[in-house]
């Protein structure tokens, strides 16, 4: 009995030991299968962030080849221009007409007409046929079903007929917006030969209007503006070009980028504020050579002899928040003088300095300075020139010239004098007889003149007036002309003014006789002033 005892205790140790065995398996299996889970998850973890870190780096590659391709652009600016045909010509401005074809399908295709089978009731058959039964029905339904064919037939041609109709008035329309369509390209094109017969003819309106295209038609990376003012003098053939150029955040701050894997973020490498600064100054150089290139390249008649170019930018002044527009660059380049250069080999900035232009010298921080010629005609009603000189007699007596004679005198002067000139028209010419521009940078501007043919005191209103005349103009000087004298307060006021210049009868009669071999006698000799106490 003892023994059989203790062999249940044996086989309930065993039992024990395998159910502990399988326990700890069962644990060392979820440990391993723990263990798997958390080195999968891990792995896992270090392959997103890889490929997380791989993704930025290669963003940052991609923004740092943006930014180089960028300024590469900013680079090739001038070279751009050099390669192919210019931005547009006469010819390539002409419009042509392609005829489109009429889509006719939505009206094409008739609708199937309507068929006496489908409207048909089935005749009697088998023994009520034979016994002629139903026959009265089937007639009464034949007559019903002959009534709704009828309709059907009536709403069909009424389909029809409004189908045929749409489709004749959609092709009547499309023959008249052809029509149209061909009209407005023969009257764009005939314009456009008059206008090139015009600009042949050097008109200011037609080659202003064409270099307006010229220029609307260049191509520059985004963020150029695209601004410009032209004014054509036929008398000498220049054209005065005023651009907008672009503001210096045009040059990308950054050189490039990098990812910083430690710390997670993506750190912008700054461009050297020196490199900043030449690549600005290199942008502004290359798009007043190229403006001048595109209006020289774009004039196959060669009407226009040279290019007075003024750059501004438009900005913000730092200091008082108010919208400005400094010059930057002003250049006078003839085209003998353009041709003679190599474009494709010239480093702008010092092409621009052999072409003597002015520069800022810190165009990055918009230090402005002053253009060459700065004037905008539209201001003054012009009139046609006179030749008063070839007609005076000798020893003429300038007070009794008419007005008009007198005020086309002192315009062939200040031409004689080395500027550009010319009259007003008599009406609402708001007291400006002639208006001269000089191209000397130490005159620099546009210059109001006022001319009195007087026999008497020229007195200190009419210079308060010429004050208020060359403010509201903003122009850079007045000058008073008169054949008699001013008094004491008149030049007073002009030498606290600044910007006015009197001249009396006798400095006339000099300058008359300096510059266009003229001995005249101005008028009445002045009285003589009394000296100041």
């Amino acid at each position: 009995m003892a023994q059989r005892g203790s062999g249940r205790g044996n086989d309930y140790q065993r039992q024990q030991q395998a159910l502990r065995r399988a326990q700890e398996q069962r644990a060392r299996q979820a440990e391993r299968e723990r263990k798997a889970a958390e080195t999968a998850s891990k792995r896992q973890e270090r392959e997103r962030k890889a490929a997380y870190q791989e993704q930025q780096a290669e963003q940052a590659q991609v923004r740092t080849i943006g930014v180089e391709h960028e300024v590469e652009q900013l680079g090739q600016l001038l070279r751009n221009a050099l390669v192919g045909d210019p931005p547009t010509t006469f010819e390539r401005r002409r419009r042509t007409h392609t005829p489109k074809k009429l889509d006719e399908r939505p009206w094409s295709r008739p609708e199937p007409s309507p068929r006496w089978e489908e409207f048909a009731p089935p005749e009697p058959g088998g023994l009520a046929a034979v016994l002629g039964l139903g026959r009265k029905r089937y007639e009464a339904e034949v007559a019903e079903a002959r009534v709704r064919f009828g309709e059907a037939q009536d709403r069909h041609r009424r389909a029809e007929e409004k189908r045929l109709a749409t489709l004749e008035r959609k092709r009547a329309e499309h023959r008249q917006a052809e029509e149209l369509a061909l009209d407005e390209v023969a009257a764009f094109n005939r314009k456009l030969d008059e206008e090139r017969e015009a600009y042949r003819a050097g008109e200011p309106a037609a080659v202003e209007a064409h270099l307006g295209a010229v220029l609307d038609a260049s191509e520059y990376p985004l963020g150029f503006p695209h601004e410009h003012r032209i004014a054509f003098r036929p008398a000498t053939g220049d054209v005065l070009v005023e651009i907008h150029l672009p503001p210096e955040a045009i040059v990308p701050t950054a050189r490039g980028y990098r990812y910083v894997k430690n710390r997670d973020e993506t750190t912008v490498l700054p461009r050297p504020e020196k490199e900043r600064k030449e690549i600005y100054a290199s942008v502004l150089a290359q798009v007043a050579l190229r403006t001048v290139h595109e209006v020289l390249t774009s004039d196959p008649d060669r009407i226009v002899n040279g290019v007075i170019l003024n750059g501004h930018v438009r900005t913000i002044d730092r200091a008082t928040g108010q919208e400005v527009s400094p010059c930057l660059v002003t250049l006078s380049a003839s085209r003998e003088q353009f041709g003679k250069l190599r474009l494709s080999q010239v480093d702008p900035a010092q092409c621009l300095r052999g072409l003597n232009a002015l520069v800022s010298p810190n165009p990055y921080d918009l230090e402005p300075i002053r253009p060459i010629v700065e004037f905008d005609l539209s201001k003054y009603r012009l009139m046609d020139s006179m030749d008063v000189v070839a007609g005076l007699d000798s020893r003429p007596v300038l007070v009794k010239l008419t007005p008009t004679e007198f005020e086309h005198l002192i315009r062939q002067l200040f031409e004689a004098i080395g500027m550009e000139a010319w009259n007003t028209q008599a009406s609402k010419d708001e007291g400006v007889d002639a208006v001269a521009v000089s191209k000397d940078p130490v005159f620099n501007g546009e210059c109001i003149i006022q001319a009195k043919r007087y026999s008497k005191l020229v007195g200190v209103e009419s210079v308060q007036a010429l004050a208020g005349v060359v403010e509201h103009k903003r122009a850079a000087k007045g000058v008073l002309i008169t054949t008699s004298w001013f008094g004491r307060a008149s030049h007073d006021f002009a030498r606290q003014h600044g910007r006015l210049q009197l001249i009396e009868g006798p400095e006339l009669k000099y300058l008359i006789k300096e510059h266009l071999g003229k001995d005249v006698i101005p008028g009445p000799v002045p009285p003589k002033r009394r000296p100041s106490r």
